[in-house]
């Protein structure tokens, strides 16, 4: 096997959380030439990738993307999406494949029955099941995500709040059910009482301004004067980066706060303390912090959850009680100010 064909179109945490079956590719099969097959939106998570030795991307149709890998000519591909997109792809390049088992019977019994025979098998050792015949192996060194210099951040450009160390909070996620709502995001930057770096896309913004203007209100400031024990300050960092930035930032954090989403992979690439919080998808999909030290925050024995293997635009049984009754019941590292964290 010298050519190998790696396939995963979405997404962010989706994708870092392929970087170990790259990884263990490249490292373990004598002379293998690696390539890798996303979307074009996602092309940036493995520009700088060193074991990546070509990226190709799905950019306008499949008929493109097919005519572009059949000229490679590749021995072996590896499907980590398993979609009808990807049954085609493998369909049209005729070409010797392995694919990933989404396990979706096992998915939805949990979810419609709540009936959990999923595996306890993270799904990286699932990826990498997909690479077994190679002879390929688990090198148990986690999850990889490399950071062109360029958009590395220099602490020294944050405020002088920040430039001595902070936490990370990843605001955002795909679907609302995931997410916690503004007041409760505002409890949470009480509880951690420190430094706090908000991170997220442009869709974020409005809702990390929200948050740091409640701790600029005369109400706020009146009610904690005399409190010197109170020393949450914001930094809204929503939409001012783009993803190689958070993830500097994360890489530099005290710890990480996030929901399911793709910065919790990344913090675990960067072997963070994470806090993960989980609204109406559990850990039990097999999705949660790879090899790494992390509390979970979660409502347990909640009748509906999870309600969904995704998300949704909004709570089914319209009380959200997987986010409205999270307790924040966690304990923070010992800090140490450094310049780098």
């Amino acid at each position: 096997m010298k050519k190998i064909l790696i396939i995963r179109f979405s997404s962010i945490g989706d994708i870092v959380l392929t970087t170990p079956v790259i990884r263990c590719v490249k490292q373990q099969v004598p002379g293998a030439e690696v390539h890798f097959c996303t979307k074009a939106a996602f092309r940036n998570i493995l520009a700088s990738n060193p074991y990546v030795d070509k990226v190709f991307c799905l950019e306008h149709s499949l008929k493109d993307l097919l005519v572009q890998l059949k000229a490679e000519n590749y021995d072996l591909v590896l499907d980590l999406h398993h979609n009808l997109r990807t049954r085609i792809l493998k369909a049209r390049l005729g070409k010797p494949s392995k694919s990933f088992d989404k396990l979706n019977l096992e998915k939805l019994l949990l979810v419609k029955f709540k009936i959990n025979c999923m595996p306890k098998v993270h799904i990286v050792d699932r990826y990498l099941a997909t690479a077994a015949s190679l002879g390929v192996t688990n090198d148990n060194k986690g999850l990889d995500y490399f950071i062109p210099e360029k958009d590395e951040v220099n602490l020294a450009t944050l405020p002088v709040t920040h430039q001595n160390g902070y936490y990370a909070i990843a605001i955002g996620a795909q679907h609302y059910t995931k997410r916690l709502p503004v007041d409760r995001l505002i409890e949470l930057c009480e509880k951690i009482n420190g430094p706090v770096v908000l991170l997220g896309g442009k869709e974020d913004m409005a809702v990390g301004h929200v948050i740091a203007m409640y701790f600029q209100t005369e109400p706020y400031k009146s009610q904690h004067e005399a409190d010197s024990t109170q020393n949450t300050v914001i930094l809204n960092a929503c939409g001012q980066y783009n993803l190689n930035g958070s993830a500097s930032l994360v890489r530099q954090a005290w710890a990480v706060f996030s929901h399911d989403t793709g910065l919790m992979h990344i913090a675990a690439a960067f072997h963070k303390k994470i806090y993960s919080i989980w609204g109406n998808t559990v850990p039990e999909f097999g999705m949660y912090p790879y090899t790494q030290d992390y509390e979970v925050l979660e409502v347990k024995n909640l009748y509906c959850r999870p309600c969904s293997k995704i998300g949704y635009s909004k709570c089914p049984e319209r009380h959200f009680r997987c986010m409205r009754e999270q307790t924040f019941d966690f304990t923070l590292p010992v800090l140490t100010p450094t310049k780098e964290a």
